[in-house]
């Protein structure tokens, strides 16, 4: 037995201005999540990438080409009814952030760490005010409750569109510093990438890498570029 798949109902695809932002119609039907909830997007240059996904199918529907319709979904049905859940469990990374914790050997990993990471821990101390502690190990090293409840309040203060994008630029690398430091845009989200990637990167170059690491990081990768759209796109102004 074939497995079911939903198939193009549409001819066209527009935009239109709503009360609160931009909806989408699909000939005379106004798109809607999958829970039937309203979607009403943020700015006209996110409804019109979301409207490309949808005139780009065929005759079947392939959700897995449309990442932003996954994404704006995903803020209406998840994280705007969870948001504070959301934003604390994103803020919580401060406490435990990948650029905090650097190898103990061998000396030209210790470097390449520092050299990549040293500049967002500056970074998050001047900008952000939220200095970090460094430690060799896996230790945990406590953190300054000032400097996690800074981190947390910013987290807190983005629209739900921001704290969509900003999930997965966070927990990828896991790290809240090159997350935020993607949204205000101190890196792109494939500098971002390669930033998270200095041990694996390290340890590749001494031993090799698979093809299935490979596809793994380029996933990653995707998805973390992705949330930069979501990110750049939903911004007013």
């Amino acid at each position: 037995m074939s497995e079911w798949k939903a198939r193009r109902f549409w001819t066209t695809v527009a935009t239109r201005p709503a009360e609160g932002g931009v909806e989408i119609t699909l000939d005379d039907r106004v798109l809607r999540t999958p829970g039937k909830q309203a979607l009403i997007l943020p700015t006209q240059p996110l409804a019109e990438a979301v409207a490309e996904e949808w005139r780009a199918q065929g005759e079947l529907i392939q959700p897995l080409t449309m990442p932003l319709t996954r994404a704006v979904n995903s803020t209406v049905e998840k994280v705007v009814p969870q948001f504070e859940a959301v934003a604390a469990m994103l803020a919580e990374y401060g406490g435990t952030d990948l650029l905090s914790y650097r190898a103990t050997e061998p000396e030209a990993l210790i470097r390449r760490q520092a050299e990549a990471w040293d500049p967002l821990i500056d970074w998050s101390a001047q900008v952000l005010s939220a200095p970090l502690r460094v430690t060799q190990g896996v230790l945990p090293v406590p953190q300054e409750a000032q400097s996690q409840r800074r981190l947390h309040d910013r987290v807190a203060a983005l629209d739900p569109w921001g704290l969509t994008a900003l999930h997965d630029l966070v927990t990828i690398p896991g790290s809240l510093v090159i997350g935020l430091a993607v949204t205000e845009g101190r890196v792109s989200a494939a500098e971002a990438h390669a930033l998270s990637r200095i041990d694996e990167d390290f340890q590749a170059e001494q031993w090799g890498s698979d093809e299935e690491a490979q596809e793994a990081a380029a996933a990653r990768l995707l998805a973390m570029e992705q949330a930069e759209r979501l990110w750049l796109l939903s911004r007013r102004g």
